[in-house]
């Protein structure tokens, strides 16, 4: 009996092996497509002045795709009273340059507190803010559906994950995610929905099954109070295995690593952090250590998060993270420099 359970169980890891190493094959891509989050509010934040931060991103950095945010409380600060003067230049802008735009709407958006509401909303019934929402989310849509340089739809940003921000963020109602992504795809047929998931913490199946396409962030380096610093122990080839899993469920879909953090893990506003301890969270020798984990998941479409604070510090005479982003993209100032 025993010999046979030996015999069954290296069996069955022997199986399960050969699963997980065909489910880890991805073809590693001729060339990493990078691309970058601007974060209005996140810019203000640092005492940036928006406007010239966006400049620089697309001129100096020569970003070509980007992923933006319309935070519901920029767009809309008082009751259909609609903002889009922030979202109007920087759509202008892209198209100015020929950059491409993933556009993302809703309540829970890339930033802390990650959902992001209107003052206005608070005290409104749940059937309220629900209407109101979907008011915003038309309201958006409708406004940018003709530029060309918007070319996918976020809808929401990791909305199942419930690990993180939940006092911000309270239990995910499934039935109105559903209603969202319907508004937008009965909006605007022509373009692609994404929906993302934390990589780390996500287990995907419910966000890869609702977009048209599919968006994981990637966090490697982390810091936390209790544990201090420590490095994440999944590796690369995880994101190979789940990206086909899902793709053996639901059916294959185009997929981006659509948040790669290069930027310090805080707890607190990153201004109010002396630079020597923003730097032993992140610095050119952890970016480097991101870069080569992120190429070894073989997704070739990479955003990376932290354009805001690489200027910041660039405006400080602080431009080493500025200047090896700008190795990154081909239409950067370095690299064009370089071709001449």
């Amino acid at each position: 009996m025993l010999k046979k359970l030996l015999i069954g169980c290296a069996v069955t890891i022997f199986i399960l092996g050969f699963i997980l190493l065909l489910l880890a094959q991805k073809e590693k891509p001729k060339e990493i497509i990078y691309g970058m989050s601007f974060n209005t509010p996140y810019a203000r934040e640092l005492g940036l002045d928006w406007q010239e931060t966006y400049d620089a991103i697309l001129d100096e950095l020569g970003v070509r795709h980007l992923r933006l945010a319309a935070h519901w409380p920029m767009v809309e600060p008082a009751p259909n009273s609609y903002n889009f003067t922030e979202l109007d230049y920087q759509i202008s802008r892209a198209e100015e340059v020929g950059a491409e735009v993933i556009l993302g709407v809703g309540r829970r958006l890339p930033r802390w507190p990650e959902c992001h509401i209107p003052d206005w909303v608070n005290g409104m019934s749940q059937t309220e803010q629900q209407a109101a929402q979907l008011r915003y989310v038309e309201a958006v849509v409708n406004r940018y559906k003709d530029s060309p340089a918007v070319t996918v739809w976020q809808v929401e940003n990791e909305p199942f994950l419930a690990a993180f921000a939940f006092e911000h963020c309270g239990e995910l109602n499934v039935d109105f995610l559903d209603k969202e992504i319907e508004l937008v795809r009965a909006l605007d047929d022509s373009r692609p929905i994404l929906v993302t998931d934390s990589g780390n913490l996500g287990t995907w199946y419910g966000a890869y099954s609702r977009g048209d396409r599919f968006g994981t962030s990637v966090y490697v380096h982390f810091w936390n109070p209790e544990l201090g610093q420590f490095r994440t122990w999944l590796p690369p080839w995880f994101y190979r295995v789940k990206d086909n899993l899902m793709a053996v469920l639901y059916g294959e879909k185009e997929t981006y690593l659509i948040e790669l953090s290069a930027e310090p893990w805080l707890l607190e506003p990153i201004t109010d952090v002396p630079l020597d301890i923003q730097f032993t969270r992140m610095n050119l020798e952890k970016f480097e250590d991101i870069l080569e984990y992120a190429e070894a998941t073989h997704y070739e479409m990479q955003y990376l998060w932290g354009a805001e604070w690489w200027y910041w510090l660039h405006l400080q005479g602080r431009s080493e993270m500025w200047e090896r982003g700008q190795k990154l993209f081909p239409n950067s100032v370095a690299t064009t420099t370089d071709n001449i």
